[in-house]
């Protein structure tokens, strides 16, 4: 008994002075370096891409290889967005969307394709946008058969049933009632309407053109958008090249239509500058500001969406965040953002701040556009938004249906087929020159447009450079 305490207690004194000589060893023979004075290797980071697969009938599709796990994944985006509704029936598009999913199919019933797809534990997400529709399905790869069939059959063979229909219709008259309740959603609606005030992007749906769609058109918006050149599809998973060729192949191969995509035609760049204010009794504002700027294939891009980056949309560091936030706490939020279209982009800015500190807010947001304008991007901040954008880059590329789904938006918006591989050498190449060069281009306050919404009453005087406010209602209010 004795020796086993001996030898317990000599354990124990083994742990106890072991660590104080191993660290005071250490600390003679190594000297601790700084994290940020390490020095090693540049880091090289290559990406496999998907393959590009076109089938006989136009549809274009991105595969790529996925074992970890007995699934597959499949995303579809078909251009048949909301700006391709008819005038007066704005909401025809994204209902047809939600129709495919809900209204049966010409060989299935409504109730039979919801309880195939229970069983499967499966169901395919339709998404609507200004320019698109996007498809995103998951299934066990053991179900493949079974799940593309039946996506196959909603998205080529609708029923479009009068009883869903109706569902759909009340369904988005209550959602438009309620964005009276969202002063944010409403906002960004109406900043878009005043944006692109002669394209189909700045209509939006009403209760009066809801109520304009019948079956008829839900049936001819499908037969006029949903074809296989329209189409681009991504395909991951646990399963081979030949496997999923022959897939699609068997299940939309013998969609066929003579058409071709036609992209739709940027929206015309008009000046859209002015002052607009939407009264709203709330205690808080929303205030949004927006101008045109660089497409998406333009060669300014890349500097933009580092200016971008470093005037609002990077975070805690970026100004607007810094100095109307963090240094002066008048909004709760506020930044930028950057929309690049093939064919045209947006450049924005926000802030939600209480009512009293509207227009001051806004004054801060405008100075800082102006002194970006001026030239005062300095190289620290370039230095430090590259270095952000190429490492947030890294996640786009986690999963290979993530891969793959990047590369079929590339091809949906026509970009160059190297947009992936040659991003980061492009924003590596951005010089402290063209990123004053394209603020001195872009950011011009007499072609911003602004919109607040608020209490306009207690908003206190208006700045003179800001220009008369013209009063609007929102959308639902319209007569029409």
């Amino acid at each position: 008994m004795k020796n086993k305490i001996r030898r317990y207690l000599f354990i124990a004194m083994l742990f106890f002075f072991l660590p104080a000589i191993f660290f005071s060893t250490a600390k003679a023979d190594v000297r601790l370096v700084p994290a940020d004075k390490i020095k090693y290797p540049p880091l090289k980071f290559s990406i496999q891409l998907a393959e590009r697969i076109e089938l006989e009938n136009g549809i274009v599709v991105f595969y790529m290889s996925d074992r970890e796990v007995p699934l597959v994944s499949i995303s579809a985006t078909i251009r048949a967005g909301s700006i391709y509704d008819p005038p007066q029936k704005e909401g025809l598009a994204q209902l047809t969307a939600y129709l495919l999913r809900t209204g049966g199919t010409a060989g299935i019933k409504s109730a039979e394709l919801d309880r195939r797809l229970d069983f499967l534990a499966a169901s395919p997400y339709f998404s609507t946008s200004s320019e698109n529709v996007s498809v995103d399905f998951s299934f066990l790869k053991s179900d493949m058969d079974e799940c593309l069939h039946l996506l196959s059959e909603m998205m080529r063979k609708p029923a479009f049933e009068k009883e869903k229909i109706q569902l759909g219709l009340s369904q988005k008259l209550e959602e438009l009632r309620r964005i009276e309740d969202n002063p944010q959603s409403l906002a960004f609606r109406e900043f878009n309407r005043l944006l692109y005030p002669d394209d189909p992007r700045g209509r939006y749906a009403t209760p009066a053109s809801i109520k304009n769609i019948a079956r008829a058109d839900l049936i001819s918006f499908h037969s006029e958008y949903y074809f296989p050149a329209n189409l681009v599809m991504a395909v991951s998973g646990d399963l081979s090249r030949r496997e999923a060729i022959e897939a699609v192949q068997k299940h939309f191969g013998s969609w066929f239509s003579p058409r071709p995509a036609d992209a739709p035609a940027p929206p015309p760049m008009k000046e859209a500058d002015g002052l607009f204010f939407i009264d709203k009794p709330l205690s808080q504002a929303t205030l949004i500001s927006g101008e045109f700027a660089a497409s998406h294939n333009d060669p300014d891009f890349y500097a933009f969406s580092i200016l971008d980056f470093i005037i609002g949309s990077g975070g805690f560091p970026s100004r607007i965040f810094s100095a109307v936030r963090n240094n002066e706490g008048l909004a709760y939020s506020a930044g930028s953002f950057y929309r690049a279209r093939s064919g045209y982009g947006v450049f924005g800015t926000y802030a939600f701040t209480k009512t009293a500190s509207t227009l001051r807010a806004g004054g801060m947001i405008n100075d800082i556009l102006r002194d970006a304008a001026s030239g005062s991007i300095k190289q620290d901040e370039l230095d430090w938004a590259k270095k952000s954008l190429l490492n947030a880059l890294i996640f786009s590329f986690e999963t290979p249906h993530r891969i793959a789904a990047r590369q079929m938006v590339i091809e949906f918006e026509k970009l160059p087929a190297d947009y992936l591989t040659s991003y980061a050498r492009k924003i590596e190449e951005v010089t402290l020159a063209d990123l004053k060069r394209v603020a001195r281009k872009y950011l011009k306050q007499n072609k911003r447009m602004t919109l607040i919404l608020g209490d306009t009453q207690n908003f206190g005087p208006i700045p003179d450079d800001w220009g008369k406010p013209v009063f609007i209602q929102p959308l639902s209010k319209d007569k029409n």
